[in-house]
């Protein structure tokens, strides 16, 4: 049996929600090598029919903003063959929007990621569980983790 196809309001095709989820995964991850703070990826697809899911972000300073946007980019053409429908914010860098179709990735320095609160906004959304994994694999490990000497 085919999948199905869909057509989100960007325009990309879609073979199955299976693939957005995995460009939003991917995305979110992407972010979290570029050392992207409180990510968090929204399940867009009760409350919207306009696309799938959000990757929301935060960086430091414009520059990692446009190193996680352009990382983001590479993933996802490279892994998932998704085009860049769009991208904004770029001069300013307080807030970039990259637009895929089926998900929209937002990038933000703190300050107006706090502004505009788009976790509140669209908090009828559920969140996508999301564990980043550790350059090489590796698992981090806290100083709490560790026995005490002596032990």
């Amino acid at each position: 049996m085919a999948p199905q196809l869909r057509r989100p309001a960007g325009g990309a095709v879609v073979q199955d929600e299976n693939l957005s989820r995995r460009r939003a995964l991917l995305a979110a991850q992407a972010a979290a090598d570029c050392r992207g703070q409180q990510i968090v990826i929204l399940d867009m697809r009760e409350v919207s029919d306009l696309f799938d899911y959000f990757v929301i972000a935060s960086g430091t300073s414009g520059r990692q903003l446009r190193a996680m946007a352009d990382e983001i980019d590479r993933v996802l053409t490279q892994q998932t063959s998704a085009i860049r429908l769009g991208i904004e914010g770029e001069a300013d860098s307080r807030w970039i929007l990259i637009d895929y179709g089926d998900v929209i990735v937002h990038l933000f320095e703190p300050e107006a990621r706090a502004y505009y609160a788009l976790e509140d906004l669209w908090s009828d959304a559920p969140t996508v569980p999301f564990e980043p994994i550790p350059p090489d694999g590796l698992t981090l490990r806290m100083p709490g983790d560790f026995p005490a000497e002596g032990s």
